[in-house]
Parts: structure tokens; sequence; C-alpha cells
């Protein structure tokens, strides 16, 4: 790498100009977080059916004992052989979170439109612990938009990341977060898809402060399922192309 190389002194200048830039992002990502949380809510009206380990499930069931339930959309379809290699990227950061997340009123859980046994082996393949449910046989997917209805794909236009699309489309990723009072009235107060997930990959920040970056020429070109750097691209395998153009 070829980089502008100076004195300490000159260096120490630098760092503190960027230092100002760094604290005013983080007041502004404060207030963005406060913006968020701010937003209005919607009351979730339907029942919607989930299968987890020890069968039927409801959106309640997914709380646990907590009042907060942030759900990732994991991309794992129908008769799919292994998970989405960019949701596996942010999935591996889900357990360290969670060790904290669950004794601070939160549930993390990931939600897969595959049948909950075709997604079993692949869990235990990449030794992840957190809750991974199925939505099979319900909208949940459709309605909160990481899967096209039967509807979109007949009409050839389906709506993601809050703009619509044409073509078929397919599993798509993002977050879905939940609130449930003392009531028991579930309310929908927040979604992202595509990029918004970033901030979520631990391993993404570490780069982000190495000299040479993410080092990519396309989102997240260069990553693969943990268990995979040194093997040769496997048969059935979802391209790294496909995981740049569903998480850009």
């Amino acid at each position: 790498m070829e980089h502008r190389i100076v004195s300490r002194e000159e260096w120490l200048a630098a760092r503190k100009a960027h230092l100002a830039n760094e604290k005013e992002f983080t007041r502004r990502r404060d207030a963005l977080s406060a913006e968020r949380r701010a937003l209005p809510w919607v009351r979730v009206g339907k029942d919607y059916a989930f299968e987890g380990p020890d069968g039927r499930l409801s959106l309640a069931d997914l709380f646990g004992g907590n009042s907060q339930l942030v759900v990732y959309h994991f991309m794992f379809g129908p008769d799919w052989k292994e998970g989405c290699p960019g949701c596996s990227f942010l999935a591996d950061h889900f357990d360290g979170a969670n060790l904290h997340l669950k004794h601070h009123d939160v549930s993390l859980v990931a939600v897969s439109r595959a049948p909950y046994a075709e997604f079993q082996a692949f869990r235990r393949r990449m030794g992840w612990d957190f809750p991974w449910v199925s939505s099979a046989g319900s909208d949940f997917n459709h309605d909160f938009h990481v899967s096209p209805s039967p509807a979109e794909k007949e009409a050839g236009r389906y709506e993601y990341n809050y703009e619509m699309h044409d073509g078929e489309g397919g599993e798509m990723p993002g977050f879905s977060v939940f609130y449930r009072n003392d009531a028991g009235e579930i309310f929908h107060t927040y979604s992202t898809y595509g990029r918004g997930g970033d901030l979520l990959i631990g391993a993404y920040n570490f780069l982000d402060m190495m000299p040479k970056g993410r080092n990519e020429d396309g989102i997240m070109d260069w990553m693969r399922h943990h268990d995979r750097y040194e093997d040769k691209p496997q048969a059935g395998a979802m391209p790294v192309a496909a995981v740049a153009s569903c998480c850009g």
C-alpha cells in the first residue's frame, strides 16, 4: 500500500481533526437512534404461526419473558441445503450479543421460510445456539416483505426495502422489531433491510478501522460460511455474487 508518511506531530494533528468528526458522527448516530425510537407503531392483529423445536409457536411465544423482540429474517428458503452466506456472516455475531440481550428485556430470534427440519443440519454445522424458527405456511415473511407473496409473484412486482421492484423476487434479509405491552398487545415498531443490518456486523466494525478497510469490490464478495474459507465453491452453494445483490 502506498500512503503518505508524516512525523508523529503531523499524525497527531490529523488524528485530532478526525476525532472531531468521529464525535460528531457519534452524536448524529445517537440522534438517529432517538428518532428511530420515536417512530409510530402499528398494532399486529394477525395470528402468525411458527414452528420451533417443540412444535407450534405464536408471535407472542417468540418474546419469551421479555417485552421486546427482534426478528432476523434469515434467508433459508424451502428445499435449500444451506443458508445465505451473508445472513450466516451476520448470524455469527448473534450468540455473543444474545448472552447480554436476553438479560436486558430483549429476545432475539431468527425466522426462515423453510420448514424447521430443513435447516437443523446447517444450524448444527454452524454451531449456533440462538433461537431459530420456521414461518412455513404463514404470511409472516410476505407481510414483512422479505419473501414475495403469491400475488406479487403473479404480478411480477414486489416490495423490498420500502420500494417496488420488478420480477418475481425471492428470499431477502432484514430485521423487524416488536414490542409487547402488559396487556399482551403486540406492536411492530421498526424494520430495516439491505444494508440496514451493517451496524450489527461486528467484524465490519473491526475492518472499518483497518488500513485496507472492508477491502471489497462488491458487498461481502470476500466472505464465506465460516467453515469454508479454505474450500473451493461447493455444489449447490449460493454464489457470493448473489449475496452482494441481496445485501446491497
